[in-house]
């Protein structure tokens, strides 16, 4: 998570991207929470590598992401990325971490799967079909391994497209063949990238077996990520989960499920829902909101809001429906 999440400006300028709050909990404490319910292992660790503060990253970011592994009930390690360098690299940074199995995963996606991963296996890799391949690195498959990695294929070789979860059996011998790429400066695309890793692992005689998920969501600019938040909230609904706090307050209003309302929200005049997810402490007069991601200490007032995005601590007054604000922006 060593991104500076630029595709999702104005709301990763205060908070990096991975940390953004859908449904009431960080996208990277969902990832994490995905995976442990495929590998069907205890996770033992939770290293999150991110970037310098000269980049962004709040001072606060480390203290935020040992919380999350702490609640998974894991030992939490955070590492810098000082210079973007590659995927490879950032992987490198916490190197201390990798040993035995380990799962990495780039957080900015979000998945739903009802297959188990084979532990057995020397490694596997998460995939989607995809109707349109040609955006995306995409594997060859031949008796249920996988044969071949192409980035963005210009004709067909395959539809199923890397989504950038990857499971390793040995994590030290991951580390090992990184750190061979980088002592030997090996980067064809001018970065240390983990698709040169996998080849070489694959050539040594490591077999990966793909790991197919039902949806994959994406989380790298505005409108997926709002989609993102109603297929989520849509998932928790149909497991039963009430995502309304006991201590929100409705005035003369509605909420149509399935929304997320945080602590402590008053609602007066206001029509809420379906698929909105409003942070803690907000105050929202006189509107109607769906379709929406709003974070939390917001006040929101004559508004008709749908497929919007509003920071943390923002003002909203406005008649625009699609709007995308940061956090301590004032529109009225």
């Amino acid at each position: 998570m060593a991104g500076i999440g630029s595709r999702l400006r104005p709301h990763t300028l205060t908070i990096p991207k991975p940390l953004t709050v859908i449904a009431g909990k960080p996208i990277v404490q969902r990832l994490v929470e995905d995976i442990a319910s495929v590998v069907n292992q205890t996770i033992d660790e939770v290293a999150f590598i991110i970037g310098p503060a000269a980049k962004g990253f709040p001072s606060n970011t480390k203290y935020e992401l040992l919380k999350i592994a702490k609640e998974l009930g894991a030992k939490g390690s955070v590492y810098v990325q000082e210079e973007a360098l590659g995927t490879a690299h950032a992987i490198f940074c916490a190197k201390d971490s990798l040993s035995g199995p380990c799962v990495v995963a780039f957080a900015d996606t979000l998945f739903k799967a009802d297959f188990k991963l084979d532990a057995e296996a020397d490694g596997a890799i998460w995939v989607k079909q995809v109707e349109d391949p040609s955006a995306f690195g995409v594997v060859k498959l031949k008796d249920g391994y996988i044969t071949d990695f192409v980035e963005k294929p210009t004709n067909f070789v395959s539809d199923l497209a890397i989504i950038g979860i990857y499971y390793f059996k040995d994590g030290d011998k991951l580390s090992q063949e990184i750190k061979h790429l980088i002592d030997n400066d090996i980067r064809p695309s001018g970065e240390f990238q983990l698709t040169e890793v996998l080849e070489t692992l694959k050539q040594d005689g490591a077999k990966f077996v793909p790991g197919k998920v039902d949806v994959w969501m994406d989380c790298g600019k505005k409108d997926p990520t709002i989609d993102t938040n109603k297929q989520v909230l849509g998932f928790e609904q149909a497991k039963g989960n009430n995502l309304v706090a006991d201590s929100v307050v409705l005035e003369n209003s509605e909420i149509i499920q399935p929304c997320y309302i945080g602590k402590n929200v008053v609602l007066k005049n206001t029509k809420i829902g379906p698929f909105v997810s409003l942070g803690e402490n907000s105050v929202v007069e006189n509107s109607e909101i769906r379709n929406s991601l709003i974070q939390t200490n917001v006040h929101i007032s004559n508004a008709t809001l749908d497929n919007a995005m509003i920071g943390n601590h923002a003002k909203y007054n406005g008649k625009y429906t699609s709007v995308s604000i940061g956090d301590y922006t004032e529109l009225t």
